[in-house]
């Protein structure tokens, strides 16, 4: 009983290259739950892949907000600006916001144009593979307004581009919510 507990992050490292942290962990056990219950077998590498990839929208056709393009450039003020162009509902739409850093100018894009409110608690990140050719990966834990939480996963060749997509990932779960849980 105890070898799924962690099984599913040891397989994400070992094919992927994904350290998990551990409350994202405890957040992806229950998708993998899930999909045990509903497939009535043991899961192998592939599955818990594609498990992995729909629950945080990976390269998810049915995700609500999607990246295509962005610039970050800085103010005379010292703060960054996010422009960019994302794809909401399957329509590209250019955004753009202002915030200290990159994170928080996105976050600022997110809550003034689509008025979602949702914070970042933590960040995380690492590479995946070495040298030249390392992609990175990033991962964003958020509160939303009702005191629950949602993860954001961004894998991409630049650590700024992931962690712009780790951003949009924790939107995608935070729109897919379930309204006010008790």
């Amino acid at each position: 009983s105890q070898s799924g507990k962690g099984g599913f992050a040891w397989v994400l490292e070992q094919g992927q290259g994904l350290k998990l942290p551990k409350k994202l962990q405890a957040d992806f056990s229950r998708h993998v739950q899930q999909m045990a219950d509903e497939v009535g077998r043991e899961l192998n590498a592939d599955d818990i892949w594609d498990c992995f990839q729909k629950a945080y929208f990976i390269g998810a056709e049915d995700a609500t907000f999607e990246l295509i393009d962005y610039e970050e450039t800085r103010a005379n003020d010292g703060t960054r600006l996010f422009a960019g162009t994302i794809t909401v509902g399957g329509k590209a739409q250019k955004v753009s916001g202002r915030g200290k850093g990159l994170v928080s100018s996105v976050m600022t894009t997110l809550r003034q144009t689509f008025g979602l409110q949702i914070e970042v608690l933590d960040y995380t990140e690492h590479a995946l593979g070495k040298g030249t050719d390392a992609r990175a990966a990033a991962y964003l834990e958020c509160a939303l307004p009702d005191g629950g939480t949602v993860w954001g996963v961004g894998i991409d060749e630049d650590v700024a581009s992931a962690s712009v997509r780790a951003i949009l990932s924790a939107a995608n779960g935070a729109v897919r919510q379930p309204v006010a849980s008790a």
